[in-house]
């Protein structure tokens, strides 16, 4: 017996205190609203109404029992609506992650768009490398993300890849900072500060081999995690560079483009393959729209060449 539309019923005959007029309210036959309400009575034990010529009065059971229906009902209709909320991604909690570097402006522009989209909802939003959010969404602990490609594509889903462009972070009294754009070239038998390869390894092992492609071999490559230990050590070196996107200003130090726009950070969001409910879809599409606005990160790169790769080029 479905015991919340029995008592449905039930109510709605005690309001009516009339099982006709219940009956059309209700818009079932009056008889069989009469049976139902009925198998209610002998599936509680009791007797809730005396029928008479003029209507139907509640017994004292009867009142006991409506006072709880109207508890138990109130709790079911409130319960569906919250579930309805939750299918709709507009309550819940999403799990998420973004990856280093990706810049406090752009993390809390993050956080407010989805608030916007999502006004019940809850992201518990947590900072994690390409390499370990795949793990968690394979895993299964982890919702929703932002990777940076190349990446493990087995058992994940894909948003839209952007790019962003790499450029030289120099010293301000660094001789190729007097120009407006620099050569890949021109970074060449310089020491490379580059984020550590175990966040990314397929990423770390890509930019190297761009490096090469364009005529760079580092004389060292240092992994830096922290963007204020690379002003550091690029303050205090005399031939030393970082390859990152464009940084915010910092005293003592120069950002400039690359010619040709060689090198790019491939980033998109990525979700556990056939789970991408309406809560994973609202955060990829407020992530992918505030990296456009807020990290200046492209669809693609037209004057970028592209050179073809073997699978096994980049060991994970």
């Amino acid at each position: 017996m479905d015991l919340l539309l029995h008592l449905r019923y039930f109510r709605t005959v005690a309001e009516e205190q009339h099982f006709g007029r219940a009956a059309e309210r209700l818009r079932v036959a009056q008889p069989s609203l009469s049976q139902r309400i009925q198998r209610l009575e002998r599936e509680l034990g009791v007797r809730l109404l005396d029928r008479g010529r003029t209507g139907a009065t509640l017994t004292p059971a009867g009142r006991l029992v409506l006072a709880e229906t109207h508890t138990l009902l109130d709790a079911a209709d409130r319960l569906r609506t919250l579930v309805g909320r939750v299918q709709g991604g507009a309550a819940g909690t999403l799990r998420a992650a973004v990856p280093p570097q990706l810049g406090g402006a752009t993390v809390a522009a993050l956080l407010t768009a989805y608030r916007e989209r999502s006004p019940g909802g809850t992201l518990d939003l947590r900072e994690l490398t390409t390499a370990e959010q795949t793990a968690e969404l394979t895993a299964g602990t982890l919702d929703a993300g932002i990777v940076r490609h190349p990446c493990p594509a087995t058992g994940l889903g894909f948003g839209p890849q952007l790019h962003q462009p790499l450029g030289a972070l120099l010293a301000a009294d660094d001789p190729l900072a007097r120009h407006t754009q620099i050569d890949v070239r021109d970074l060449d038998g310089r020491e490379l500060l580059l984020f550590p390869r175990p966040t990314a390894p397929a990423l770390h092992d890509e930019t190297l081999t761009a490096c090469a492609r364009h005529g760079c071999t580092p004389s060292a490559v240092r992994d830096v995690a922290g963007s204020e230990f690379t002003h550091a050590l690029i303050l205090s070196g005399t031939h030393v560079v970082a390859l990152v996107p464009r940084p915010a200003p910092e005293p003592g130090t120069a950002w400039r483009p690359l010619r040709g726009t060689p090198l790019t950070w491939r980033t998109s969001t990525a979700w556990p393959a056939g789970r991408d409910g309406p809560a994973v879809r609202l955060f990829t599409e407020a992530a992918h729209d505030v990296l456009r606005e807020h990290a200046g990160l492209v669809p693609a790169t037209p004057q970028r060449r592209l050179f073809p790769r073997p699978a096994s080029e980049f060991p994970l």
